[in-house]
């Protein structure tokens, strides 16, 4: 059984930086694509960042050129490094762990850390 659990959520002020950090417990890391999720008050989850097994990486445009997604294979960790931070970004991030093995997809996540973007 896989486990995530994120961290790294803070108050933070616009412009400013936070990295979060997601733990994946359990085996076979290198095989998940991983991905970042935002869910904002009132608002539907959305899709911020995946990265494949190979390291391929995609972005929402809302956070180009400002957030980075990274993965560590040896700590079973994936990362984002957000920047320039604006209040919309303010949400629970989740993360997400996906593969398909033979015929099987896996799919799980984490509980969610919270970002807030405000002055």
């Amino acid at each position: 059984q896989v486990q995530l659990v994120e961290s790294g959520g803070d108050l933070v002020q616009p412009g400013g930086s936070l990295r979060l950090s997601c733990v994946f417990s359990g085996r076979l890391f290198r095989l998940y694509a991983m991905g970042w999720y935002r869910q904002g008050p009132g608002k539907q989850r959305e899709l911020v960042t995946t990265i494949t097994s190979a390291g391929s990486t995609n972005y929402a445009d809302s956070v180009k050129g400002r957030f980075t997604v990274s993965r560590d294979n040896a700590k079973n960790t994936v990362y984002l490094q957000m920047s320039n931070l604006k209040p919309e970004d303010t949400a629970v991030y989740l993360c997400n762990a996906n593969t398909k093995i033979w015929t099987q997809t896996y799919d799980y996540w984490g509980q969610g850390t919270q970002v807030t973007v405000s002055s």
